[in-house]
């Protein structure tokens, strides 16, 4: 009798153990990371590549103006090589949230940014390319500011401050990845 409940138990551990990993949620949804792997192929012009997630440390992720502690950062790896790394956020726009990306060159300097999601109807020229160009080029370490380094847009100032804001705080946080030896 005693063997029986000890099986059931053991039984019904190794069912919760599997429907909880068995189901675990994709942590990027499906159609930001269609957006995502569509940037990263384009701006890197590779047929085949894959992103490997970077993991922070949660000490060094609390010294980063960005949040690190997610699937939010990855190496670019394509023929054997690394291509660059790329960095998913999400940044406030006036009423909602839109999703980001920064694509890196190996040396860490900005090769793209892109909007990937923007889910309001004003303010979408921050996604423009003629705009997003500014951040190109741009070095880990640098500190961006609105209106001084980066060209304001009229009728995008939220996102485009934000967008900003948000692109300055991963250009620190990259370097202080690069001076822990994280890359």
């Amino acid at each position: 009798m005693q063997v029986n409940r000890l099986r059931l138990a053991g039984l019904m551990v190794f069912c919760m153990a599997f429907f909880f990993l068995g189901f675990k949620a994709e942590k990027i949804p499906p159609k930001l990371k269609e957006k995502l792997d569509n940037a990263v192929l384009t701006t890197f012009e590779v047929e085949g590549f894959t992103l490997e997630l970077i993991a922070v440390d949660p000490k060094l992720n609390q010294k980063t103006p960005s949040e690190l502690g997610g699937d939010n950062l990855f190496k670019v790896v394509g023929n054997g090589s690394t291509l660059g790394y790329a960095y998913l956020g999400e940044a406030p726009s006036m009423k909602d949230v839109f999703d980001y990306v920064v694509l890196f060159n190996p040396d860490l300097t900005i090769k793209k940014s892109k909007i990937l999601i923007y889910r309001e109807d004003h303010g979408r020229q921050v996604g423009s390319q003629r705009w997003l160009k500014q951040f190109i080029g741009r070095k880990s370490g640098e500190s961006l500011a609105y209106g001084e380094d980066i060209d304001g847009i009229s009728g995008a100032t939220i996102s485009a401050k934000s967008m900003t804001l948000a692109v300055s705080n991963i250009l620190e946080s990259m370097q202080v990845l690069q001076d822990n030896k994280v890359f």
